[in-house]
């Protein structure tokens, strides 16, 4: 970054004043950075930061900035201004909040005061720490950044960040070597790139925490360490043979080049994300269903079929809020001809439980059946038939997402960003690509014996 050069010994009576800022921000570049307004006392009153320097500190200079309430006030006080170039709209979104924290231009006091404007926080205590905007940040455990004038640029910088980094955004509590976590599915940010998917043990701690550094270092203005940094690590790669860590420094290093391509800040979009937390789905579970305890073990079924023919159905489990494979089961239909989904379900249920319950095995603390009110009976009277005690039944029908339980005839309906109904959704939805996974090799065998 380089500061504009002041003009060379103005004349006394131009040397100050607001017709002489407005005369040199005439001359400003066109370049991304922040822009320094200065009083008669040469005190900086005001940083902002702009896309374009010129063209966002001349606003300052016309009629509408006099008439609006929010500069009205002090525009006059403008005396001088200066400059400082900044690589990208993002370097510029970061360099304003730093310079505000250390200056604190009196104009910038809102910013400077109040917690209601959002901060970055990294979680540094995690296994895999966590970036996220919060306008409530912690005290303890945390790394935090800002505060932000705008929360929409502060999303666009950390949707580009992310594309380079690849930090988790979610909020999911993920601990180092836990097994279960390589059964969960990564939401929609790893499968476009933007995520490491610690989530499913697709990265280990050191290798993502070594990331979040990178950010960190980046973050706190070391973007020329950075570069040299990595350009070392990659050329270390090379020597060693490793062309794929290599070649994965090599495309880093290229976007944090090229952010000044990365176009406007407010116009980045996080992708929506599908992400479950375990954790807060089973209390949630625990609450709508008026559990005595939080659920451990949740069952889903569902069935498909093609015509009539080859009606098979699926079993998943989870356990603790994850899929659990080894208790995955498949089930073809023996007893049912043609299209039933109620007495497809009605054996199914009756087998499975049937076999627990000669077994002395336990029962799952929740099953859910894919579907209506008809497909929850349907299990129930499986139940009944059997002459066991079912675990907590529910059933949850797709078309508008309604929970059905037994007895009731009115289902409850939850937000949309439930946690609860996130993870039945995530169950139903495990349930349904584990019954058409296993009606498809069905098929294919019957049309191969054909």
């Amino acid at each position: 970054m380089t500061e504009g050069e002041p003009e060379a010994n103005p004349p006394p009576s131009e040397a100050f004043g607001f017709d002489h800022a407005c005369r040199k921000v005439r001359e400003f570049p066109t370049s991304p950075g922040i822009y320094l307004m200065k009083d008669a006392a040469g005190r900086v009153i005001y940083i902002g930061k702009a896309k374009n320097l010129r063209s966002r500190a001349s606003s300052y200079f016309l009629k509408a900035a006099a008439e609006d309430q929010r500069t009205a006030d002090w525009v006059g006080e403008i005396a001088d201004i200066d400059y400082m170039l900044c690589d990208s709209e993002v370097d510029a979104l970061l360099t304003e909040s730093r310079l505000v924290k250390d200056i604190q231009p009196k104009h910038n006091r809102d910013l400077k005061d109040d917690k209601s404007f959002p901060y970055l926080m990294i979680t540094t205590r995690e296994d895999f720490p966590r970036v996220e905007i919060t306008r409530e940040p912690k005290a303890k455990g945390v790394k935090l950044y800002g505060p932000f004038p705008s929360a929409g640029a502060l999303r666009g910088a950390i949707a580009v960040l992310q594309r380079i980094f690849k930090f988790r955004t979610c909020s999911l509590d993920i601990d180092d070597g836990d097994e279960k976590w390589k059964w969960f599915r990564p939401c929609l940010l790893a499968s476009i790139d933007q995520c490491t998917a610690p989530c499913n043990l697709r990265i280990d701690k050191e290798a993502y925490r070594r990331d979040i550094k990178r950010l960190m270092t980046f973050l706190e203005g070391g973007k020329v360490k950075l570069l040299r940094e990595m350009q070392a690590e990659m050329l270390e790669a090379s020597k060693r043979l490793d062309f794929e860590t290599a070649a994965v420094l090599r495309d880093e290093l290229t976007m944090l080049q090229r952010l000044d391509e990365r176009g406007e800040l407010e116009t980045h979009a996080q992708p929506e994300v599908f992400y479950i937390d375990p954790k807060k789905g089973l209390a949630g579970l625990r609450k709508v269903l008026g559990l005595a305890r939080t659920p451990r073990v949740v069952e889903g079924v569902d069935i498909a079929h093609l015509g009539g023919g080859d009606t098979v159905a699926s079993l998943v489990q989870f356990i603790d809020g994850l899929p659990f494979k080894p208790g995955y089961r498949r089930f073809r239909i023996r007893d049912t001809r043609g299209i039933d989904d109620f007495r497809s379900i009605y054996e199914v249920v009756s087998r499975r439980f049937r076999r627990l319950s000669d077994d002395g095995d336990s029962l799952p603390d929740i099953l859910l059946i894919d579907g209506g009110k008809g497909q929850l009976n349907a299990a129930l009277a499986a139940f009944r038939d059997q002459q066991i005690e079912p675990p907590t039944l529910i059933s949850l029908a797709k078309r508008d997402e309604e929970l059905f339980r037994p007895g009731e005839s009115e289902p409850i309906r939850l937000s949309k960003n439930a946690f609860a109904l996130r993870l039945l959704q995530y169950v139903r939805d495990e349930s349904h690509r584990f019954a058409q996974h296993y009606h498809h090799l069905l098929r294919n065998k019957t049309t191969l014996e054909r």
